[in-house]
């Protein structure tokens, strides 16, 4: 039940791995070694990297730099699209292995799927050859559909463990988080508290009934949702307020009220790869 949810509760993933249910962003975070190291005093153990947010070298500093084993943290790490295709992404991911200076990476998603479906595919059997290897512990993807997902499953490959797409209340992706939750692939979603859009009435309102702010409302909303929301930050305190919503419960009227403001595809304020073929 949500309410048991603790900053320390984990998801047990396809491939047996747990991973924590709350993680760290650090997307255009360019003192991410500092911010990083405030999330692990927070209580962090899940740090979203991407090879394009040229932060991984800074990752890999401060998990060294902090108290905490690696076998204890979870590290995200994924390829875009201008990087597809085999021999690209096997030399991506040793270069994103030297840059953290890991041994492994948790988790190994393809970006996008803007590649096409050739190269997509292409990238997918380079990642499970990773794997297989031991460079990558859990292979995933971000910002895929139901038929991004099926071209995996119709190529014989194992489907993904993850799905990362943008995902809040005026962008629920109904369809594909559906799809996902149907086929055991967790749902990780960015841009969980709106970049910071957060004045709408509802949010407020339920924030000052719980006498909380609404960034807490939305990451927790988020949690009972199911999925695993990755807010990001670089200011201490917003860092570690994120953290705080393990003590408290959004009802069900709350959960209505949220949940009523889907604007599907009009509500992305990021990008939406629906119709990417």
């Amino acid at each position: 039940m949500a309410s048991k949810l603790s900053i320390s509760s984990t998801v047990k993933l396809s491939t047996g791995h747990l991973m924590p249910i709350l993680g760290f962003g650090v997307y255009q975070n360019y003192d991410a070694k500092s911010s990083c190291l405030e999330a692990f005093k927070a209580g962090y153990k899940h740090v979203d990297s991407a090879q394009v947010y040229r932060n991984e070298a800074a990752v890999g500093e401060a998990v060294r730099e902090s108290s905490l084993n690696r076998s204890d943290l979870f590290i995200t790490t994924k390829c875009v699209s201008k990087n597809h295709g085999y021999e690209s992404t096997m030399k991506g991911v040793d270069e994103s292995l030297a840059k953290f200076q890991f041994d492994y990476i948790d988790l190994f998603l393809i970006h996008d799927p803007l590649s096409g479906s050739e190269k997509r595919l292409q990238t997918y059997k380079a990642l499970q050859e990773c794997k297989t290897a031991g460079k990558i512990r859990t292979v995933g993807v971000s910002n895929y559909n139901v038929k991004h997902i099926e071209e995996i499953r119709k190529a014989g490959y194992d489907l993904p463990a993850v799905n990362q797409i943008e995902l809040h209340p005026f962008c629920q992706q109904k369809p594909i988080v559906e799809f996902c939750q149907k086929n055991s692939i967790v749902v990780q979603a960015y841009c969980p508290i709106i970049r910071g859009k957060m004045d709408h009435e509802v949010f407020t309102s339920i924030a000052a009934k719980h006498k909380r702010d609404p960034a807490q409302i939305l990451i927790r909303w988020s949690l009972q949702k199911g999925f695993v929301p990755l807010p990001k930050s670089a200011t201490p305190s917003r860092i570690e307020s994120n953290a705080k919503v393990f003590d408290f419960e959004l009802d069900d009227d709350d959960m209505e009220r949220i949940n009523a403001l889907d604007r599907g595809k009009q509500g992305a304020i990021s990008w939406n790869p629906i119709d990417v073929d």
